[in-house]
């Protein structure tokens, strides 16, 4: 066997050695259900934002290069629709949240 001049164990630090799963954790601060639900919907927002972001710039570019294609055209105006639609949406949605949390007290999307 070749050694190199090493002459440790290369498994010195591995996963079995740490005081609890808490530290092997993605995120230790996700330490309930409650809290991981709450990261979940918190990027849901995020997520449905950018994509209605880009299908907002995407219909756009499609009403812009349609050149008098009618059906081009309208499905430009369609995916237009459909953003601002899921945006709306979305930010209904995250209000009334906010509302919910101001009228309970609850801390739905931070809870400590």
């Amino acid at each position: 066997m070749l050694n190199f001049g090493y002459t440790g164990s290369m498994l010195e630090h591995v996963f079995a050695q740490s005081e609890s799963l808490r530290e092997l954790a993605p995120n230790p601060n996700l330490t309930s259900f409650g809290m991981l639900i709450t990261a979940i919907v918190k990027n849901s927002f995020v997520l449905a934002g950018i994509i209605s972001f880009i299908l907002l710039i995407f219909g756009g570019f499609n009403v812009i290069v349609a050149a008098g294609d009618a059906k081009k055209a309208q499905q430009g105006k369609t995916a237009i629709t459909g953003a601002l639609t899921g945006l709306l949406l979305v930010l209904g949605s995250f209000w009334i949240v906010q509302i919910i949390e101001v009228i309970t007290g609850l801390k739905l999307l931070s809870p400590q």
